[in-house]
């Protein structure tokens, strides 16, 4: 699942991600957000409506509420925005999966025991066999 990075998002391309990722993961019970744009359009909600996904907005000036979302902005932000120049989107694009990638697949998470995310949702036996294509979809590795 590529990373959603625009200068700006419509709320038709915020439903288009959030429909892949409801297929892929399955819809949740209730969608926590911050109060941006994107997530507040009448089309978003009306369209998590249907889908009878609660929303739950964030409080302005109340990260804690979304807690998870928070330390994963400030990791990103630490160990690369602020450590980067990026003059175009691509740039953006490709620095960002280049991170999402080594954050999830690379670097060890003392909340997971040492362990990547990686290893926790496939199992270490199996990480061996894993490979992340630029397509941002995972394949198993052949055999030849």
């Amino acid at each position: 699942m590529r990373p959603l990075i625009a200068r700006s998002i419509p709320a038709e391309a915020v439903i288009d991600h959030l429909a892949e990722l409801f297929l892929l993961h399955g819809a949740p019970r209730i969608m926590r957000s911050d109060n941006g744009s994107e997530f507040t359009a009448q089309e978003v909600t009306g369209w998590l409506k249907k889908l009878e996904v609660g929303c739950a907005f964030v409080a302005p000036a109340s990260p804690w509420e979304n807690g998870y979302v928070e330390t994963f902005h400030d990791k990103l932000r630490d160990e690369l925005l602020s450590l980067e120049l990026l003059f175009t989107l691509q740039e953006a694009r490709v620095a960002v999966f280049d991170w999402i990638d080594h954050y999830n697949h690379d670097r060890p998470h003392a909340g997971l025991g040492n362990l990547t995310p990686a290893q926790v949702l496939y199992g270490l036996e199996a990480m061996s066999s894993i490979t992340v294509t630029p397509e941002h979809s995972i394949q198993q590795k052949r055999a030849f």
